[in-house]
């Protein structure tokens, strides 16, 4: 069996290495994995951006799809042949967050999934939704389930309200078709003109190039009367928060789940506390989320947006792809 292994950070370091074919202990199970997709956490696992102190050799990613090969004593859930989906938080069944379930994200410090067989807990994959293929699959343990719980479990989104959503990955664009689906407005942001068109195809209501207009949080108030939006989903960090709540709407909610821009530095306090704004950090969601948002996936036959695609041979070049967010969407590698 195949699987890629960093024994220093850097995607340089990044190595496609013969491993032992792992098998299933009591409650587990073993996936032959066909396609797998990327998130900007896995770049940053890769680079030590993530966890500079994580322990060494390693395999990552954390998103895939296949059909399980084996399973372990004691499961009944799952049968070999299924066709299934990883989990990301794969401790996280339902009920609140907490804390110990950081401890159970794949792609580190649970099982990495750039290799051709991983074998997980039987409670860290759900069914492929129906009619979706492999590729589909794999795009949604993070991107979709986070861009979910920003609208719904958070944000409480309702038909007739507004979002904003910044950039055009993975999660934004998951969040730009579900929030349509739903009945909301929304907005997008963007610096190509290009891509801004894209979103607009999808149903994008208002879009703002925000190299052309840096204060984009005052296109999006005039686009909303002056009263700015009802949902954030903030994946830029430290460096685009303040333009967010300043984007946001009295009462509204800023869903913080990204930091592209960084984790650390200052930012203005006084609309947070003067517009009573709420700020919900998203790690993901839970497996019981999963599964009512595929069935939602499913019902209002919305289908991934792929921008990009990789042999498992490239897993680097796709990376090094995504480092470079010329991607629109999300990043897929496949095997053979």
């Amino acid at each position: 069996m195949r699987a890629y292994r960093f024994a220093s950070f850097g995607l340089e370091h990044l190595r496609l290495e013969d491993r032992p074919r792992p098998e299933p202990r009591p409650g587990e199970i073993r996936v032959a994995l066909r396609a797998v997709s990327l998130n900007y956490r896995d770049l940053m696992v890769v680079t030590g951006a993530y966890n500079p102190r994580l322990p060494l050799p390693a395999t990552p990613l954390s998103d895939g799809a296949g059909m399980v090969s084996a399973v372990g004593e004691g499961v009944t859930d799952v049968a070999v042949g299924d066709r299934v989906v990883s989990h990301f938080v794969s401790g996280w069944i339902d009920g609140p967050y907490r804390a110990a379930y950081v401890n159970t994200t794949l792609g580190l410090p649970a099982a990495g999934l750039a290799a051709e067989e991983v074998v997980l807990p039987a409670a860290a994959v759900l069914p492929v939704p129906e009619g979706y293929d492999f590729a589909e699959a794999a795009t949604l343990p993070i991107a979709a389930l986070t861009a979910w719980n920003a609208l719904v479990t958070e944000g409480h989104l309702e038909a007739g309200q507004t979002v904003l959503t910044l950039g055009t990955g993975g999660v934004s664009i998951f969040a730009l078709q579900m929030a349509k689906a739903l009945g909301a407005r929304v907005a997008i942001t963007s610096a190509s003109d290009e891509k801004l068109a894209r979103c607009r195809a999808l149903g994008a209501d208002a879009t703002v190039n925000y190299r052309e207009h840096p204060a984009w949080d005052r296109k999006v108030r005039e686009w909303t009367g002056g009263d700015g939006v009802d949902v954030v989903v903030e994946n830029g960090g430290i460096g685009t928060l303040a333009t967010s709540l300043r984007a946001t709407r009295a009462g509204g909610t800023v869903a913080m789940l990204g930091a592209l821009t960084g984790l650390a530095g200052e930012t203005n306090l006084a609309p947070l506390l003067m517009m009573r704004i709420r700020i919900a950090g998203i790690l993901v969601g839970s497996r019981a989320a999963f599964a009512e948002m595929n069935a939602f996936l499913v019902r209002h036959r919305i289908r991934p947006v792929i921008g990009d695609r990789f042999p498992f041979e490239r897993l680097t070049d796709a990376l090094a792809h995504l480092q470079a967010q010329k991607h629109f969407g999300k990043i897929v590698v496949e095997h053979r």
